[in-house]
């Protein structure tokens, strides 16, 4: 008699045929994700937006993220010596971002759009790239699919950086991401008005680096909200010796001259070195996440009747606030040549002279000094220091 059972009859055998046939297929759907490597993808350097964008390559493209170190004057030299003279700076400081990108082993970079020249930048960076010799990268450049369906958004994404893509947990972490920035900017907020006074020197600033660390190790929207309150309550516990009225000072400017510290050689650092309580409204949340052209534009109808490009609404509109609420100076930075800021200038001497508040004017290109810079902020920290006695 035979051993065999009901259970080796044939219904057995494609049982057993059918998980062979679906082990196979899952091999073969392995080895052919097994031949798109993981993609390293870089961004430029953008103030301490960086702990953001490490978040969104990790958790919304699924690639490995190359965070690079913090630039030097050869970044900027890079920059330089590859771009045309007339070109803002901006485009140096990035095209230079780029290439130590490049040298640390990326093989995509992103590139933003926006309102101005910035829209063109990502096409002629590649091309400049190309002409240096790099060839075994990508290019992410958003100007590509600027204004079209989130779905657009998706498929390029999937065709640069990771064809595996999950949609509903990129969404997911996109929410996390927004969360993320908002506090990055609110954290800021509380840095730039309180970091001046310090009683312990440097003790802000390694709060807010051991901040920004905690911040880069969150994958979820419950660890995004821990690391913002262990972070505002370790700044909030630093001792401070803030007299009862500081002289304030709020900055306004480009986009990115404004925000990055390499571009505009520290000028948060060396004001809060005066002393002073600072204010920027010029962040990602106000621009973007929070963002009200029409109410902007309402707010600034006394002064200005046209949009005059990228950040020009938010940039009369906050200098207007800081005046309006007390601040003893306005500082306006932006890169040499930045037509949309330039038309803004002759709008903030009008405020200055209505609110009677001094504005100081920085236009930055390669060539900008330290000392310089050094030399117009203390003498004018003397005047509003000067100003404000007065009226004690």
């Amino acid at each position: 008699m035979s051993d065999r059972t009901e259970a080796d009859g044939p219904r057995a055998r494609v049982s057993v045929l059918s998980g062979a046939s679906r082990a196979t297929t899952a091999l073969r759907r392995r080895s052919r994700g097994s031949r798109h490597s993981r993609k390293r993808v870089a961004f430029m350097h953008y103030g301490y937006y960086d702990v953001a964008f490490q978040y969104f390559v990790e958790h919304v493209l699924d690639a490995d993220y190359v965070r690079m170190p913090a630039p030097t004057r050869r970044t900027l030299e890079i920059g330089t010596e590859h771009s045309n003279d007339y070109v803002c700076a901006p485009f140096k400081h990035i095209l230079g971002d780029y290439v130590e990108a490049l040298e640390a082993g990326a093989n995509v970079l992103v590139q933003f759009t926006g309102y101005c020249r910035l829209t063109y930048y990502g096409e002629l960076q590649e091309m400049v790239l190309r002409d240096m010799g790099y060839d075994d990268f990508e290019m992410l450049n958003f100007s590509f699919v600027a204004g079209r369906s989130f779905k657009d958004y998706v498929t390029y994404c999937k065709r640069v950086v990771n064809p595996r893509l999950s949609v509903p947990a990129g969404v997911a972490n996109m929410l996390v991401l927004f969360r993320m920035v908002e506090d990055l900017d609110a954290y800021n907020d509380y840095y730039l008005a309180n970091a001046g006074f310090e009683r312990e020197p440097g003790s802000f600033e390694r709060a807010r680096e051991a901040f920004f660390d905690d911040m880069r190790c969150c994958a979820t929207m419950s660890d995004v909200n821990h690391a913002f309150r262990r972070g505002m309550g370790a700044l909030r516990a630093l001792p401070t010796d803030k007299p009862e009225r500081p002289v304030r000072v709020g900055l306004t400017g480009e986009f990115f001259t404004v925000m990055d510290p390499p571009s505009n050689l520290e000028l948060e650092r060396k004001l809060l070195s005066l002393h002073v309580e600072l204010a920027r409204a010029i962040t990602i949340t106000n621009r973007f996440l929070r963002y009200n052209e029409p109410n902007v534009r309402r707010s600034i109808a006394d002064y200005a009747a046209y949009d005059m490009g990228p950040t020009s609404s938010l940039t009369i509109a906050a200098a207007k606030r800081y005046m309006e609420e007390g601040f003893d100076g306005v500082v306006h930075a932006k890169s040499a040549g930045c037509t949309p800021e330039i038309d803004c200038m002759p709008v903030l001497q009008r405020l200055s002279r209505d609110h009677h508040v001094p504005v100081l004017f920085l236009s930055y290109d390669t060539q900008t000094s330290d000392t310089g810079l050094d030399t117009r902020l203390e003498a004018f920290y003397d005047m509003l220091a000067m100003r404000k006695a007065k009226t004690i």
